[in-house]
């Protein structure tokens, strides 16, 4: 017959070689004693226990017994208890404020009063409460600004198709000035300012070619440059801060940023909406290269916490080389597009005005993205829009994103 406790009491036997085994007889192993008589040990010290000296038993006693479960330690806690100077049988109700008939009738000289705790706080008043969205703008701005950029003027919501497309060297026939894709004005439909001598730079390039460049060989038309949409890049204001720019004398080099709402013609779901923020960096210098541009980025990303980067060759109308920037994702297991960039192409700075060996390197970025992945938000809707709940708005913590933060959670954020 088999005893629960039989495996342990084999073992015990064993390792205190009370018995052996002999595993050579023909029949299976036998069990031989060893010793003619034996002590147990155990026993005795749970005597000692059962008795009430306990503390007879050394600390690797006790925890051996504890660990075989036969023994269990149970820490009594006894009080006395006395009156105190202010015992009573009966309990008194203590006044928290004096009101105007206490001081009238004179009964406030017969009632108790609660002492005042001048430590308590007190009922915090509401606030305001800063949305996520502009907690985690905070902290790119102030990334932009610590790495030594100047911040773009962005207050034009409403842009020309010129600087919104044709002085990025867009042609006028591209798919992305297709109402699909654009809001475009009914009043004013059209912009009345704009500097026709850059104008016709413009023109030409697009039409005839020029600065090494053939061109798009089309019929450039002014009117329709002139139409005014709600602009769909930040870019726009972009190129008009490099064409203010190229008319300082002498070139100085600068860097700018910025982060302010576009606006595109496309189908609302969970993830996309008509209008949205845009975080975007420019570089203007002598001799940029792909190079600086990368190095650029890596310091960028780095600050926002993601240091596993990977660059992939990509198509911009503006820019030439272009590169779309991937981050390893830990939680996804996979590498996820964070940015997209490039260098301006020539047919877009020397119109302006700018020196022919200056360079410019660019990228940009959306907000909300990094913004829903900081606070599991899945559906953008619930971050911008009408649906928002207000009670998410007060719950948020503080938006930290910064390498320290720890590498998953960093690469989320953007």
């Amino acid at each position: 017959m088999r005893l629960p406790s039989g495996k342990v009491g084999f073992s015990k036997a064993m390792s205190n070689k009370w018995i052996r085994v002999d595993k050579s007889a023909a029949d299976g192993p036998r069990v031989f004693r060893v010793v003619d008589s034996v002590e147990d040990e155990v026993q005795r010290r749970l005597q000692l226990v059962r008795v009430g000296q306990a503390e007879k038993l050394g600390e690797k006693e006790r925890s051996e017994l504890k660990k075989r479960k036969l023994l269990t330690e149970v820490t009594l806690k006894t009080y006395w208890v006395s009156k105190g100077s202010a015992f009573s049988t009966s309990i008194s109700k203590q006044e928290a404020e004096l009101s105007p008939e206490m001081i009238s009738s004179g009964s406030w000289r017969d009632r108790p009063f609660k002492s005042y705790n001048f430590s308590a706080h007190g009922v915090l008043p509401d606030s305001g409460h800063l949305h996520p969205l502009l907690k985690v703008r905070t902290q790119f701005r102030q990334i932009f600004l610590e790495m030594g950029f100047t911040e773009m003027p962005t207050d034009n919501f409403i842009e020309s198709s010129f600087w919104n497309f044709d002085a990025l060297f867009q042609p006028q026939q591209h798919p992305a000035r297709d109402q699909h894709d654009t809001f475009f004005l009914k009043d004013p439909a059209e912009a009345l300012q704009l500097p026709m001598d850059y104008v016709h730079r413009v023109k030409r390039v697009h039409s005839h070619g020029g600065y090494g460049s053939q061109g798009y060989k089309y019929n450039w038309k002014l009117d329709e440059a002139r139409k005014n949409l709600l602009r769909t890049h930040t870019t726009a204001a972009s190129a008009r801060a490099l064409y203010r720019l190229a008319q300082k004398k002498p070139f100085t080099p600068a860097k700018y940023f910025s982060i302010d709402r576009v606006f595109r013609n496309e189908t609302l779901d969970a993830t996309h909406l008509a209008e949205f923020h845009q975080i975007e960096g420019v570089v203007a210098d002598h001799g940029l290269t792909l190079g600086h541009l990368m190095g650029v980025l890596r310091e960028f990303f780095t600050k926002l916490g993601i240091t596993q980067l990977r660059f992939k060759p990509a198509y911009n109308p503006y820019t030439e080389p272009s590169m779309e920037v991937f981050s390893y994702h830990q939680g996804l297991k996979k590498w996820v597009e964070v940015g997209n960039s490039g260098l301006f192409r020539p047919e877009m700075l020397l119109p302006m005005g700018l020196p022919e060996n200056v360079s410019v390197i660019a990228w940009g970025l959306s907000l909300e993205r990094p913004t829903m992945i900081k606070y599991n938000i899945n559906n953008i809707r619930e971050l911008v829009g009408h649906k928002v709940n207000l009670q998410m708005v007060y719950d948020s913590p503080l938006c930290r994103l910064d390498a320290e933060q720890g590498s998953p959670q960093a690469q989320e954020t953007t």
